[in-house]
């Protein structure tokens, strides 16, 4: 194929082969109604008992998977701030004492804007979180309250200033667009807003209405409009060209950030790399297997508070198994890790290299899939040069038509 002169987007930093490690705090003070993550509210009683199943799992973990290295952690939910401090420390304590946590490893903490003070903060940073992501969403206070969050603007403001105070030096704020009866100038005003904060990293996502969840009934009975996706666009757009314009790298679809602040736990995701997941509904992909924890906390809580100290399995996933706490899951086929990478890996600004493929999975890449890459080169949705292949920038929004064409890589010999 005749690459042209088109210049190849840099690499992302070298790919972290290293475990990334995902810890799940499934409590809220109350449930968003957008929200359909495994996430419960009302059930602070089950707090201690969970530190303490929580730990249970990451020491069995640790000890089955012989103290393996990490490089990033993190807590996500629900509301991992919403947990005391203390609590977040011993589990912090206890994944230290597990795994082999590297001295520069990326510790991250899902955060919402209310539960923060100066103080806290200070108190976050002491027990080893050097990054936070703080779910701001709007700083409109109308959208704010539509959408059941519990701060306002001023307390999202105050919460990224109260982290900066408090020895955070790697902040992501995350926004929401495509809202109903957001409008452009409303939308406009909360990225005026997030770029006066100069935080290091930046998350915009467009709202998808989730089966099953309050807002879809509130949509379906007519009591708020569909969000007109149009209008999503042109908010993606105004986002993209506002944030270039200061000097905010675009390295992934939904994330923008400053020199070198990449989100290093995601790019193990994109970049299809192993993760181990902890806690209720959480998911993992370690040794080309995927599996899922189960969903209830209760049942979790349960499950390791009955388990025998040692397993009968030398396995480590028939070990837990074993235990009661793995929902499903087993060996990916070749063919659907091969997707999976190449989907994920299309997502960033770096794109995916065919040497990359052809060594992992077996699949000549430009051979093999000649007719779709002159098809979507000839559209403008994907180029490549050397061995990579990416979707151009300002063809981001269509990319699910890109991926759609390598869902299914065939992975047997002769193509």
């Amino acid at each position: 194929m005749d690459t042209g002169k088109r210049i190849v987007p840099p690499r992302l930093g070298v790919p972290d082969e290293a475990l990334a490690l995902y810890v799940h705090i499934p409590f809220c003070e109350t449930k968003c109604p957008y929200c359909d993550f495994n996430t419960y509210a009302q059930i602070e009683g089950l707090i201690p008992d969970y530190v303490a199943a929580l730990q249970h799992e990451i020491e069995r973990w640790g000890a089955l998977l012989s103290k393996p290295q990490t490089n990033t952690i993190f807590f996500g939910g629900g509301t991992p701030s919403y947990l005391p401090v203390h609590d977040l420390g011993h589990v912090m304590s206890t994944i230290r004492e597990a795994f082999a946590v590297d001295s520069a490893a990326e510790i991250s903490l899902e955060a919402n804007p209310g539960d923060v003070d100066p103080e806290r903060a200070a108190l976050l940073r002491a027990v080893g979180f050097n990054r936070v992501s703080v779910g701001v969403q709007s700083f409109d206070d109308g959208l704010l309250k539509m959408l059941g969050r519990r701060h306002d603007a001023k307390t999202a403001m105050g919460a990224i200033r109260n982290f900066r105070d408090g020895g955070f030096d790697s902040i992501n704020l995350d926004l929401m667009f495509g809202l109903p009866d957001q409008s452009l100038e409303q939308w406009a005003n909360s990225l005026n807003m997030a770029l006066e904060l100069d935080t290091e990293h930046i998350s915009l996502y467009g709202l998808t209405i989730e089966p099953n969840t309050p807002l879809e009934v509130i949509v379906e009975k007519g009591d708020l409009p569909e969000p007109d996706a149009d209008l999503a666009a042109d908010m993606y757009l105004l986002a993209c060209e506002q944030l270039e314009a200061v000097g905010y790298l675009h390295y992934e679809i939904s994330n923008w950030c400053k020199p070198d602040k990449f989100a290093r736990h995601n790019l193990v995701y994109w970049r299809s790399g192993e993760y181990l997941g902890v806690g209720p509904g959480a998911h993992s992909y370690v040794g080309g297997r995927r599996f899922e924890t189960i969903r209830s906390p209760r049942q979790y809580v349960e499950a390791l508070r009955s388990a025998s100290d040692l397993p009968t399995e030398s396995d480590a996933l028939a070990a837990m198994k074993q235990i009661g706490i793995i929902a499903s899951g087993g060996p990916d086929s070749d063919r659907q890790q091969a997707a999976d990478f190449l989907m994920m890996g299309l997502r960033l600004s770096e794109g995916i290299s065919s040497a990359e493929i052809e060594t992992k999975f077996g699949v000549d890449f430009p051979t093999q899939y000649q007719d779709e890459i002159k098809r979507l080169h000839a559209s403008g949705l994907l180029d490549f040069a050397e061995d990579r292949y990416w979707i151009p920038h300002d063809q981001w929004l269509v990319g699910n038509e890109v991926f759609s064409q390598f869902v299914e890589l065939d992975t047997t010999s002769g193509g």
